[in-house]
């Protein structure tokens, strides 16, 4: 079997087109440098099926050349997996973070317009009555000290319930059916059915499925997700403890019950917002201090209730200065109430509300810290995902070099190839090549 003078033509265009796509590929990497969520590009090269020439002996095989066998993107799902976990738990920690500060911000503690003050405020008022039983000012201030004081509990409360209201609108914004969960989950069901029709055609779509990991990264900040592949280039996702996938190839089951178990921004939400929840178990110990204050004090002004309401939210002032009870005897200038309730002061309703607040301020220290945490690990698990997929700029002009280079030397094997056959056909007049 003899050899066809083309071959060598034929080797050489091989080579032309697969460097060229290699210069291509680099380029459109260089281009896409700063393109969040890209992931760099790299053509696989193999030797083209040989020519067997049985007439040579042993069935000889002469290479033809080379072909690219596929454009590949660089992804390390380890390194997928591992970002969307910690950027699950980054969510959690910075919803919360972002929410309780707010319920720091209302206790502004330790100022002038904390409970603490006014609390102290109130207890040396009952000092001025017990001093001056009878002035008329001193009853009159006490009066109004009990009132901002009651005030400061209302306000305190209803910040809080509005914080916590707030975690609730927020939630429903993310998961109703116009929200960022759909949205999020449609595309990714979209792109399922996009990306499997190119896999059926023999195509890699690439964009496609970096468009579709950035996807599922953002979905990852509001709760866990776990991917399966489906094997036809769909994958089904599941999100949060939902009973159901998320995103079966091309359907969408959403909305569907999730608890905090979610975890991310979401689990964080459910819980700040649950009547059971980290708010609500602040405002039920504020309920209980305030109903602290009113059971301590009226047990002492016996003449009237000095206080009404039972927690945070109705605590008042029923006294006013001309009931305020300074004796248990009633007689002018005594002052034995008052004492028993300046007495008060440093006692359990004060110890009391400074546990609360060391609670409130060590659960967002913690936070903080595992705010601050998730972030350093994500950071660190980012880097690495981008060492693997990101693009290098010196890394990828050194390949379009080596690129420019094979396909120069190409060309200049095609020019030897072409003198050759050039001298065959009009320097010896053969023909039928």
């Amino acid at each position: 079997m003899a050899v066809s003078s083309l071959l060598g033509l034929q080797t050489a265009l091989r080579g032309l087109l697969a460097y060229q796509q290699g210069i291509e590929t680099t380029g459109n990497n260089i281009t896409n440098a700063s393109t969040p969520g890209y992931s760099r590009e790299t053509v696989d090269l193999t030797e083209s099926a040989p020519m067997v020439i049985p007439e040579a002996g042993n069935n000889v095989q002469l290479g033809t050349g080379v072909d690219v066998t596929t454009i590949s993107r660089i992804r390390d799902q380890f390194l997928d997996i591992q970002y969307r976990a910690q950027n699950t738990t980054s969510g959690n920690a910075n919803t919360n973070v972002t929410l309780l500060n707010q319920v720091q911000t209302a206790l502004a503690e330790p100022t002038d317009h904390g409970l603490a003050a006014q609390m102290s405020a109130f207890w040396g008022a009952w000092s001025d009555v017990a001093n001056s039983p009878q002035d008329p000012a001193a009853r009159q201030t006490l009066v109004d000290s009990a009132q901002t004081l009651a005030q400061s509990f209302n306000a305190l409360d209803q910040q809080m319930g509005t914080v916590q209201a707030q975690a609730g609108q927020q939630y429903a914004a993310l998961t109703g059916t116009s929200g960022v969960i759909a949205s999020d989950a449609a595309g990714i069901a979209a792109l399922n059915n996009t990306i499997s029709q190119a896999v059926a055609a023999g195509q890699t779509p690439n964009e496609l499925q970096d468009q579709r990991d950035k996807l599922l990264d953002d979905l990852s900040s509001y709760g866990t997700v776990s991917v399966t592949t489906q094997g036809n280039g769909m994958l089904q996702v599941n999100f949060g403890d939902a009973a159901s996938p998320l995103v079966n190839g091309t359907t969408v089951t959403w909305p569907q019950t999730l608890t905090s178990a979610t975890g991310g921004q979401l689990g964080a939400l459910i819980s700040l917002s649950s009547p059971t929840g980290q708010i609500a178990g602040y405002r039920a110990s504020l309920d209980a201090i305030a109903n602290q204050l009113v059971s301590s004090v009226n047990s002492l002004h016996t003449s009237t209730p000095f206080f009404s309401g039972t927690s945070a939210a109705t605590i008042a002032v029923a006294a006013t200065p001309s009931t305020v009870q300074t004796s248990s005897t009633g007689a002018p200038g005594g002052n034995d109430v008052a004492q028993k309730i300046t007495a008060l002061r440093g006692g359990s309703v004060d110890q009391s509300y400074a546990s609360f607040v060391a609670q409130i301020g060590g659960d967002i220290q913690s936070d903080h810290a595992t705010q601050q945490t998730a972030k350093a690990v994500l950071s660190n698990v980012d880097n690495q995902r981008q060492s693997v997929s990101g693009v290098q700029a010196d890394e990828e002009m050194t390949n379009r070099l080596t690129f420019q280079r094979g396909y120069q030397a190409t060309a200049r094997m095609m020019t030897t190839v072409d003198g050759m056959l050039d001298t065959l056909i009009n320097h010896t007049g053969v023909v039928g090549l």
